[in-house]
């Protein structure tokens, strides 16, 4: 009698927990949709309760490349790992109307793995069209989430596309406190787009050749550190934060060779910092637009059309110790209603045009002690 006791309640747990997991991996063949509500799942687990290669398949079992043919929904409170315990790359396939996204109401972990898009017709990346309209698989975490998203020492490539919201290819609406480091992100429509998200570290990652900017956080996104990453080629700005932006931290970033801004504050960024970055071979160097009470030193911009820009009402800035050398057109140009910023100690050599060129139409800045080298100042001669 005492292992029937004993032995009863062991059965009943192992069955509880099988029930558990089949009930907790779902699959809806009307959305196409993977749904994850379990505390801990992989790959292998979701590939083990559906046991359908049409929806997710191990292509090479020693080289663990996955073939995913679904969307994937991690639910509140669930957890998704893609890790390299049992992946190495993870291709999405990219058909369909929504581009088979993974998107995220709880947690997802992703580390030492490749995730892109794959196109079955073309057996490789799937590409999108100039306007960027094409649909791709995405990643995306909701404002609702709760947890982190943390990816790193990762490639993402290939993935994204002008669709709604939750499209851009690398996006976070939710998720504060989550971290990107250490990351290959290229070829994404965005590199990285973040609407509210607070808390977050975005450090050591290579990013370029996305279509539009490479790193975005964008509406209200606050106390975030951008440093130690390689931004350039992009379709837009490198670095941008835009539209109510506070207290983020942009440090030690080397950016180049976008199409147009190196690093932007843009509209209402304020209290803000862009510090020991290096930043060259693009159209504005570090360009301050409509942003208050922020600080930017100790930066270095070189072979960019404008060194330094500060325009559109920009007021309270602090614009110290940069070094500025061989602008194409100017060192530090001011502009545009910008007002009641203070430019101190910067040093400009070789600008083409003017080491520093006050617009008419700017009020009440401070220029104290900034050295000037083979560059002149607007409206003196020679």
């Amino acid at each position: 009698m005492l292992i029937t006791i004993f032995i009863l309640p062991a059965i009943f747990l192992l069955f509880s927990q099988y029930a558990d997991a089949a009930s907790c991996i779902t699959y809806d063949s009307s959305t196409n949709v993977i749904t994850v509500t379990c505390g801990s799942v992989s790959l292998t687990d979701i590939d083990n309760q559906l046991k359908d290669a049409s929806i997710l398949v191990k292509q090479q079992q020693s080289n663990g490349i996955w073939l995913l043919n679904a969307g994937i929904v991690v639910a509140n409170q669930a957890t998704l790992y893609i890790n390299s315990t049992d992946t190495a790359w993870l291709k999405i396939n990219a058909h369909g109307d929504t581009g088979n996204g993974i998107d995220v109401h709880g947690r997802l972990k992703i580390d030492s793995v490749k995730i892109t898009s794959w196109d079955l017709q073309t057996n490789d990346y799937a590409k999108t069209d100039v306007q960027g309209k094409i649909p791709r698989p995405y990643i995306f975490v909701d404002k609702d989430a709760t947890g982190t998203t943390d990816i790193t020492n990762s490639e993402l490539a290939y993935l994204g596309y002008e669709g709604d919201y939750r499209s851009p290819g690398l996006r976070y609406n939710g998720g504060s406190g989550s971290l990107v480091k250490g990351n290959h992100i290229h070829h994404l429509q965005t590199g990285f787009y973040s609407d509210g998200v607070g808390d977050m570290i975005i450090e050591g990652n290579l990013v370029h050749d996305n279509t539009v900017y490479g790193l975005d956080p964008h509406t209200g996104t606050h106390d975030m550190i951008i440093r130690n990453n390689i931004v350039y080629n992009n379709g837009e700005e490198g670095l941008i934060c835009s539209l109510d932006c506070y207290k983020i931290t942009i440090e030690g970033n080397e950016v180049y060779s976008n199409a147009d801004a190196g690093i932007m504050f843009s509209r209402n960024m304020y209290n803000s910092v862009a510090r020991n970055n290096y930043v060259h071979n693009e159209v504005k160097g570090i360009f301050v637009s409509a942003s208050n009470n922020n600080e930017v030193y100790n930066n270095t911009v070189s072979n960019s059309g404008e060194g330094i820009y500060v325009k559109a009402e920009a007021a309270n800035n602090k614009i110290y110790n940069n070094t500025i050398t061989n602008a194409t057109s100017n060192g530090i140009l001011v502009n545009t209603g910008a007002f009641d910023n203070t430019f101190s100690s910067n040093t400009i050599v070789n600008a083409a045009k003017f080491g520093i060129n006050l617009a008419p139409d700017s009020n009440n800045n401070v220029f104290e002690n900034n050295k000037l080298i083979n560059s002149k100042v607007a409206g003196q001669e020679g």
